[in-house]
């Protein structure tokens, strides 16, 4: 993993939580062109950036509420990477639930997601 290997957690620990939410979902934006089977490789990639940059989170924020809602997210992306296939429908939704986190990602949902469906 080229991007972000060179990322410190000191260095991470810099951005304010929106920073560090808004950038994990930059690399969950650009998976989302990804989801195609001829993509697996690229896709997997990705997802092991966004599990990286989770990762720095989790380890520089200190507020036990939202690293509990990280790591929980956390499981979701883990269940993307090993899933036999790309599964369009769990990306967005996982996507959807990381934007949530905060007020300044929830404010991105109407550009970078579609409306959700009603049941």
């Amino acid at each position: 993993m080229r991007q972000h290997a060179g990322m410190t957690p000191e260095r991470w620990a810099r951005f304010d939580r929106d920073q560090q939410i808004l950038m994990i979902a930059n690399e969950m934006n650009r998976a989302k062109g990804l989801l195609g089977p001829q993509d697996r490789d690229s896709l997997r990639r990705g997802y092991e950036r966004v599990l990286r940059l989770l990762d720095l989170t989790v380890a520089t924020r200190p507020g036990r509420g939202l690293r509990r809602e990280l790591l929980r997210w956390r499981d979701l992306v883990a269940a993307l990477y090993v899933a036999p296939a790309p599964d369009p429908q769990a990306h967005l939704q996982a996507f959807r639930a990381l934007l949530q986190l905060t007020p300044a990602a929830a404010k991105q949902i109407p550009f970078l997601l579609p409306a959700p469906r009603d049941r």
